[in-house]
């Protein structure tokens, strides 16, 4: 391939394209062949159809239409889809894997971000600081307030997390300084891999039964929907922390909405089954002091995003030089994917 004639499609929204691509990395996209890019606000089949063609590598995120047969039928020069944020598995289908497209994706770039994420929210629940807050703005006396809020180390929890993949992970290694005792539930985890990360591969109702926290990441798949329910939630700890960041659809939102109102646990959410979520859903309670709840933004910082659209171009560059990928997805892969 030649880098100076080839072409490179840019499917991204002007939003997205603005989240991902700085000036540098827009710099190092244009100087790899002839960059097309997208001039409405959104981008429909008909603006990719046109922008791929001819087009040896695109670069995808949130807002890209996804691909199909037709789609690879009509741009078969198409070597490289470059995904920089979003899902594959909605982006393109597996068929086109075993047709010879090879896809690359930025998911390991957001990992820190949500890790850190995760452990602020366990942070914040095991010290209540947004109590203390709360109670002294309103006016609570001092010694009362302290003696109100109780105080917990984290580093002194079982914590279990479930799904070992990019996000997992960093969480992992976050949380083992602490001197957590790390339960991972994953089943292509074995137990050398568990011991070299410094955390134990447990069953999940085991790490159900002894975590003090339960963090979620594992990937939307038939075996894992809705794999946390009525029974499940029951299994937790009176005043564990339960903390969602992955996908609502691993949980049985009813059910997890009953608990939470028991007063039973402890939740922190940042994804629902409805997004956004309505002015009126139950999850905005005031009442439930004992939830806390974000926008899906888990993820969502500024140096991820960079870094998801420079591993992008970066890995661009790479199929262009015939250098081989970093962040390869394979059709293996593809099955244990979010």
């Amino acid at each position: 391939m030649n880098e100076q004639t080839s072409v490179i499609a840019v499917l991204l929204t002007e939003k997205t394209r603005r989240m991902m691509l700085d000036d540098a990395a827009t710099a190092e996209l244009n100087a790899l062949g002839e960059v097309r890019w997208p001039t409405g606000a959104v981008i429909d089949a008909a603006d990719a159809d046109r922008l791929l063609q001819g087009a040896t590598a695109c670069l995808t995120g949130w807002g890209t239409p996804p691909f199909d047969a037709a789609t690879r039928q009509r741009h078969r020069q198409l070597a490289l889809v470059a995904h920089s944020a979003g899902s594959i598995r909605t982006l393109v289908p597996a068929r086109l894997f075993d047709e010879g497209l090879r896809v690359s994706h930025a998911a390991s770039k957001i990992a820190a971000s949500v890790a850190e994420f995760v452990v602020a929210e366990a942070l914040l629940s095991m010290r209540g600081i947004h109590r203390l807050h709360a109670q002294l703005r309103g006016g609570g006396e001092w010694l009362d307030v302290r003696a109100a809020v109780p105080q917990r180390l984290l580093g002194a929890r079982t914590v279990g997390i479930v799904g070992a993949g990019y996000v997992g992970r960093a969480v992992m290694r976050l949380l083992v300084p602490f001197g957590c005792r790390v339960l991972v539930v994953d089943p292509y985890l074995d137990e050398r891999e568990a011991a070299a990360l410094g955390v134990v591969s447990v069953a999940l109702e085991d790490a159900l039964v002894q975590s003090e926290v339960i963090s979620l990441h594992a990937p939307v798949l038939p075996a894992t929907r809705r794999m946390i329910g009525a029974r499940e939630l029951a299994l937790l700890r009176p005043g564990a922390l339960f903390i969602n960041t992955a996908r609502a659809e691993l949980v049985d939102e009813t059910a997890l909405l009953a608990e939470i109102r028991s007063g039973r646990i402890e939740a922190a959410l940042d994804v629902f089954d409805n997004e956004p979520l309505p002015p009126d859903s139950p999850f905005r309670d005031p009442a439930l002091a004992n939830l806390t709840i974000s926008p899906h933004t888990a993820g969502h910082t500024e140096e991820a995003h960079f870094a998801q659209g420079q591993a992008m171009v970066d890995e661009i560059g790479r199929l262009l030089r015939r250098e081989p990928l970093r962040h390869e997805v394979t059709r293996a892969m593809l099955e244990r994917m979010a």
